[in-house]
């Protein structure tokens, strides 16, 4: 049984998808853009964009009764390579150890012109 998950304080989809959805005690949220959403514009740098990203996550998160230490994936997609650092800088203040898993590719274009999209799994725990 698998159900969609969606908040309000988190990007609308930009096409036919959920933000995210639980599947048993897991939960598969979608790329997430580092979209602002006071003003509903992406971040001006890729710090920025980062940022965003991963508070859009938390919002979806909570949307679905969890927080950002339930996840144990991520998949950065970026499209300049040489943004790892500075992505890794923000992404650090939002995650303890043990770290999720993670893989992250440089892709020749993403949605909306942005520089980051972060995906992520998280197991939810029973609360």
């Amino acid at each position: 049984m698998k159900k969609a998950v969606t908040t309000p304080k988190a990007p609308t989809p930009v096409g036919p998808y959920s933000q995210a959805v639980k599947a048993g005690e897991f939960l598969f949220i979608s790329g997430v853009l580092g979209i602002n959403m006071i003003n509903n514009t992406l971040g001006k740098t890729v710090a920025e964009q980062t940022r965003f990203c991963l508070e859009n996550m938390t919002e979806i998160l909570k949307e679905a009764g969890g927080n950002m230490d339930d996840i144990v994936k991520t998949t950065i997609l970026l499209s300049d390579m040489k943004d790892f650092a500075e992505i890794n800088k923000v992404y650090a203040g939002f995650f303890k150890e043990p770290y999720p898993a993670r893989a992250a590719y440089q892709v020749a274009e993403l949605p909306l012109k942005a520089m980051v999209e972060i995906e992520a799994v998280a197991r939810m725990k029973e609360r």
